[in-house]
């Protein structure tokens, strides 16, 4: 029973090894299970409202509509930068729907660097070394498992992000 218990406690606290391990909550409260994503591209953004690179969603939004069979598209709130996502999320989807269209997928408001850094981003950087300077930095989880980072001024739907499709 001791035994038992010990395992369970243990596997509570054993981060997600795999992207695929990863269980995370969409805007609405619904769990998503990564493990859904396996075998396709997948583009991750930390997002914000009130940048100057929030223009980002239109673009990301026709990624989405143009080459959504290449790619998976996962939106991130964040915070971090400027204080530059101040809404809940509920304001943050309903600007995101009315003034850009967006229909991929976002989830609840996290943080992406600092001492309160979501695991999904810790993951992250320890796959590519590199975390978010600013909002809208992107990650390339590439079918075969490899993880590509993009800086915040690489367009979603640049040549640098499509080739890799």
């Amino acid at each position: 029973m001791k035994i038992t218990l010990i395992l369970i406690l243990f596997a509570m606290t054993v981060a997600p090894v795999s992207f695929f391990d990863f269980k995370l909550n969409a805007i609405d409260g619904k769990v998503i299970d990564f493990s859904q994503f396996k075998g396709k591209n997948i583009l991750i953004v930390n997002t914000a409202s009130e940048c100057g690179y929030t223009p980002q969603y239109a673009d990301l939004q026709k990624l989405h509509e143009t080459l959504g069979n290449k790619v998976i598209i996962l939106g991130f709130p964040a915070n971090n930068f400027g204080g530059q996502e101040p809404g809940s999320n509920t304001e943050i989807v309903s600007f995101c729907q009315k003034n850009y269209g967006v229909t991929f997928q976002l989830f609840e408001k996290i943080s992406v660097k600092g001492s309160d850094q979501h695991p999904l981003y810790a993951w992250l950087k320890e796959q590519t070394g590199k975390e978010p300077g600013w909002n809208f930095c992107k990650y390339l989880i590439k079918a075969d498992g490899t993880v590509k980072f993009f800086k915040t001024s690489v367009n979603p739907m640049s040549k640098e992000i499509t080739d890799e499709l």
